[in-house]
């Protein structure tokens, strides 16, 4: 056994303990460096309680390292906001192993060689005409963050364009100084974001400092203290590293547009100065490069290209899944089984103008929209909150109105029956506003000439207290009828005579209503005011008024009344004509009365408006100065009596008040008067609400108030809606016929869809597409056109065509004499027809990069490679357009290049030119296009040989919306995107490339024109996520030559 020198070990233990820390802190040492040279320094956390923390790290989707932040400033009391994730992501999301993964990101990790030159400048790259002010509404552009509208540099981190609607993304290397801790801040209009790496990877970039994530923040130029969020913890930087940011801006169409980025020492009273050129590099020279070469562009967790959650609900209602969206996957049946179910008829209808002599541009008035079945969701109805054309209705009456006239409100116990409502829907009359042939006789002759004051003796008037106005949102008519008792019931009514006068002693109503029946005056209750509301602008004629004497010429209608105005517009109140006075004016004498105000209350009603208005008058009655009370207010939905009753003598008092103010004339009822009434305030309520009313609608389909005309003055409205009666009535009559034949061998599973398009005069023709469960076999798809033809029509001796005659037609073999179905004639569609898409191009390289890579996913999720793209290019010289072709995935291209300005119907012209097949499909395409998947299928079923053209509706989306967020139009008045057979084409001459060759802009309704009178019916449908991107017109050719377009509004469209 070996010796081991134990005692000389406990005699050394001092020493060989300190040889250990010696050798620790000499490998901690060279841990340091080496964490130095890499950007990652240790650091030691003071005053947290604990010794040292542990350094910790995530990894990305990719599994490379990226070291999250730890460091923390001793005094900082910033919250972890500056390091959340992009707009609208969870930061776990980004890391791994976090909730909701998002797929891999192709996160750029090494940055490319770097030179001296570099330095003095930064990567700018601009994103043009894109709304909203929110850094998250730059990432929901189409072409974020590999496809700018412009690539330049910057010398400094401070940019204002004084531009709006735009997106910017600089990048590139800061270069410290000085070793040190550094804070960072950024200040701009509107958000904006700066992100630091600690290296120079852009994949470790980390959000340190920004502006707002909702648009509506902003700040001053150089005002970096506003937001807490603006300034960043301090961060160690390194003067022998170089370190990748990355700073995005957006603003919007308000403000003064700016960013920046400010940095300073972490010590105590310094301040932030603008990033200058002599700290900063470019990431790379771009210069030379042209806009397809996208490799070089850094992705960072701040700008990257997928990642995105799908919304969890969508916002339109579009989007939803629909079978249609589908469908052309699942397989057809074999026409042959289907070639003898219908008897065959011929197919000509009389909406068809074949030959037929139309102005130019005439050919919309000939396009008619078909019906669908079931809903297919195309209209707008997110869009509606702004634009009602759907519902016919002026948008003056909507906004004012809404849609009460459709809703009939039920009828609650005590209420007026459904006659008296009705009478009263617009000026709120009362039954008993009616007098019966007896009672008016015996007013009349109750009339004395002394009974009332003449006009000419009271120049003067006012109303009195009852006259007030109710605080309600328009102006109140005000009546003073007493409510019929139960023991004065009305007797039926003989005459509708108005009556505006009453007896001697009761008070005459105020607007159309009628004195109550005298009653003792121990017995008499307090009258009562009613308050109606009455519908603007609805009046009674003077001319209806009758004169109540025939000695005394017709009352005035609404003698002296004035009106003051209010801040919303109001409803004017009516007064009551005065009786008619006596020829003899001398008869008065003494018994004359004028009409004195009371003014307390009316000032004090006014008071409440802060201004002061004349009045009308007020009922006159057999004694007006005997009144010592003031008489209780009932509201038009609930009573509300007067809290105190006025103090005898009161109405003298204010009558003398009112000879004393007599020169003042309307100043009497001013502000001051709110000092003398005081809390007269307190005694009116408010208005009660019914919040149980209910009420019925009447059966009101909207569908069917549309016409099948093209309308081009609702752009939300979606596709017509077919009656579900009829779509099943004319699918149970196939399904009879198809078992019929085939003994019982198909099974109907789901109507899919169903297209009708109507001649009220020989029939209907129908698009039929069923999913059937064939008997021993799987589920196939039927898409055929049948003919809804009514008994007796005729189509003419010969077919559309001309080329054969047409079957005469036999009578129904239905005994109802109902239209029975058959077989149109040349009117099938073929599935494998090839179809070309035409697209003529110029400078638009980031758009042509989007088609083909749209086209080269539909290929990849249909399958389907019966298509061919072919691009006519007019030398451009941002891209190399042919060799884009040619890395694309396609199944099949034509590149075909012309020289000079752009010409799009030369341009489309000669792409059609290029097809050698006349039995194809041509597609007379516009770039900015996104497909739904089913789009080669739509175009082939709408397109047949010699009789159906298809030009689909686009809808345009809207600054700042995405197909994700659809927000715009449809646009109705566009025939740019068109389908139709090339023969066709050939036959009605192609293009007008000699009329439009300098412009263009109406060369779509010029082809819509002569393909109408070739016989071709078009078929015009919305189709479901088919949409026309929003995009910048500077720098296109619509932009140059908009000038000289003839449609100057449409220079840009598809």
């Amino acid at each position: 056994m070996p010796w081991f020198p134990v005692k000389k070990i406990r005699k050394q233990i001092k020493l060989l303990l300190l040889l250990v820390l010696l050798t620790c802190a000499a490998w901690l040492t060279y841990v340091h460096l080496s964490l130095v040279r890499q950007g990652r320094a240790l650091r030691q956390r003071l005053g947290y309680g604990r010794d040292s923390e542990k350094l910790t790290s995530v990894t990305d989707g990719r599994g490379v390292q990226a070291a999250l932040s730890t460091q923390r400033a001793e005094d900082s009391s910033e919250s972890r906001e500056e390091e959340q994730a992009p707009e609208g992501r969870d930061p776990s999301m980004l890391l791994s192993g976090g909730a909701g993964r998002l797929p891999p990101l192709n996160f750029t990790h090494q940055a490319p060689p770097w030179r001296e030159e570099y330095k003095g400048r930064v990567n700018l790259h601009v994103f043009e005409d894109w709304c909203g002010g929110a850094v998250g509404h730059l990432r929901r552009n189409l072409h974020f963050p590999l496809f700018p509208h412009t690539r330049t540099t910057v010398k400094k981190l401070a940019v204002s364009p004084k531009w709006k609607n735009y997106g910017l993304r600089m990048f590139g290397f800061i270069h410290p100084a000085r070793d040190g801790d550094v804070q960072f801040s950024v200040a701009s209009d509107d958000n904006s974001e700066f992100w630091l790496s600690p290296n120079e990877s852009p994949a470790g970039a980390q959000l340190v400092a920004f502006v707002g994530k909702t648009g509506s923040e902003w700040t001053a130029p150089g005002e970096f203290t506003k937001f807490s969020s603006q300034v960043s913890r301090p961060r160690r930087l390194m003067a022998s590293r170089r370190y990748y940011f990355e700073l995005l801006h957006k603003q919007d169409d308000r403000g003064s547009d700016h960013v920046e980025v400010g940095w300073r020492a972490f010590l105590p009273g310094l301040r932030f100065e603008i990033l200058g050129s002599a700290h900063v590099s470019l990431y790379t020279e771009e210069s030379a490069l042209k806009m397809d070469h996208i490799t070089h562009i850094p992705q960072s967790p701040a700008s990257h290209v997928g990642g995105r959650l799908p919304q969890e609900e969508p916002r339109a209602d579009m989007l939803r899944p629909d079978p249609r969206d589908t469908f052309f996957l699942t397989p057809r049946v074999q026409p042959s089984n289907l070639e003898n179910v219908l008897e065959p008829c011929a197919y000509a209808p009389t909406y068809v103008v074949k030959d037929f002599p139309i102005a130019r541009y005439q050919g919309l008035q000939f396009v008619y929209l078909s019906f669908v079945y079931p809903n297919d969701h195309t209209r707008l109805t997110h869009m509606e909150t702004d634009n009602k054309c759907f519902y016919r209705e002026s948008p003056l009456y909507l906004e004012r109105f809404g849609f009460y006239k459709y809703m009939k409100m039920d009828k609650e116990e005590g209420e007026e029956n459904e006659e008296q409502v009705q009478r009263r829907a617009f000026l709120f009359l009362n039954p008993e506003d009616f007098l019966e042939e007896e009672d008016e006789g015996e007013l009349l002759h109750s009339l004395e000439p002394t009974q009332a004051s003449p006009v000419q003796s009271s120049p003067r008037l006012r109303a009195p207290a009852a006259l007030t106005e109710a605080p309600t949102e328009a102006r109140a008519t005000l009546a003073l009828p007493m409510p019929p008792s139960p023991m004065h019931q009305p007797t039926p009514r003989r005459s509708r005579a108005l009556s505006w006068a009453a007896r001697a002693a009761r008070p005459l109503p105020l607007f159309l209503g009628r004195a109550p029946p005298p009653r003792s005056a121990a017995g008499q209750p307090p009258p009562k005011v009613y308050v109606t509301r009455v519908q603007p602008g609805l009046r009674v004629s003077p001319r209806a008024l009758a004169p109540l004497s025939p000695r005394g010429p017709p009352w005035p209608p609404f003698p002296g009344l004035f009106l003051r105005p209010r801040p919303l517009p109001r409803v004017q109140l009516r007064a009551p004509p005065r009786p008619p006075q006596s020829r003899n004016r001398r008869t008065g004498g003494s018994q004359a009365t004028e009409l004195r105000p009371l003014a307390r209350v009316q000032a004090t009603q006014e008071s409440r408006e802060g201004q002061a208005h004349p009045l009308g008058l007020a009922a006159p009655t057999a004694d007006l100065n005997s009144s010592s009370e003031t008489r209780p207010v009932t509201s038009f939905l609930s009573l509300s009596q007067v809290s105190r009753p006025q103090l005898p003598g009161e109405g003298e008092e204010e009558e003398e008040e009112g000879d004393d103010d007599g020169a003042l004339g309307d100043e009497a009822a001013s502000e001051d008067s709110e000092e003398a009434v005081g809390p007269a305030l307190g005694r009116w309520r408010e208005d009660a609400i019914d919040w149980q009313r209910t009420f019925s609608v009447g059966p009101v389909d909207f569908e069917l108030l549309r016409s099948d005309w093209n309308d081009l003055r609702c752009n939300v409205s979606g596709n017509l809606q077919l009656p579900e009666a009829e779509a099943v009535d004319v699918v149970a009559q196939y399904m009879e016929r198809l078992n019929a034949r085939h003994s019982g061998r198909y099974t109907l599973l789901r109507i899919v869809n169903v297209e009708k398009r109507r001649d009220s005069a020989r029939g209907s023709r129908f698009l039929l597409e069923l999913d059937l469960q064939e008997r021993g076999g799987g589920r196939l798809r039927l898409s055929e056109y049948v003919f809804l033809r009514l008994p007796g029509a005729r189509a003419g001796d010969m077919d559309g065509d001309g080329q054969s005659p047409e079957p005469a037609p036999a009578a129904s073999t239905r005994p109802d004499g109902r239209p029975e179905l058959c077989r149109p004639l040349r009117l099938a569609w073929r599935q494998d027809v090839m179809v070309h898409f035409i697209v003529p191009v110029k400078n638009q390289a980031r758009w042509v990069a989007q088609f083909l890579a749209d086209m080269a996913a539909l290929h990849a999720h249909t399958g389907d490679s019966h298509f061919s793209v072919i691009l006519v290019d007019f030398e451009s010289e941002d891209m190399d357009v042919e060799r884009a072709l040619r890395v694309a995935r396609l199944p099949r291209y034509q590149y075909l290049r012309r020289t000079g300005n752009f010409e799009r119907s030369a341009g489309l012209q000669a792409g059609v030119d290029a097809v050698e097949d006349a039995s194809s499909i041509v597609f007379l395409c516009d770039l900015h296009i996104h497909f739904p998947l089913n789009i080669l299928d739509g175009i082939r079923k709408h397109c047949v040989e010699g009789k159906l053209a298809f030009a689909p509706v686009v809808m345009r989306l809207a600054c700042g919306s995405s197909p994700g967020d659809p927000h715009g139009y449809w646009e109705v008045n566009g025939f740019g995107l068109f389908g139709i057979y090339k023969s066709d084409f050939d036959r009605i001459g192609g293009m007008n490339t000699e009329e439009f060759r300098d412009q263009w802009g109406g060369e779509d309704w010029e082809l819509l024109d002569r393909v109408l009178q070739a016989g071709l019916e078009v078929e015009r449908l919305r189709l479901r996520n088919f949409y026309h991107h929003y995009h910048s017109r500077r720098g296109m050719w619509g932009a140059r030559r908009g000038a000289r377009s003839r449609k100057g509004s449409r220079a840009e469209r598809p």
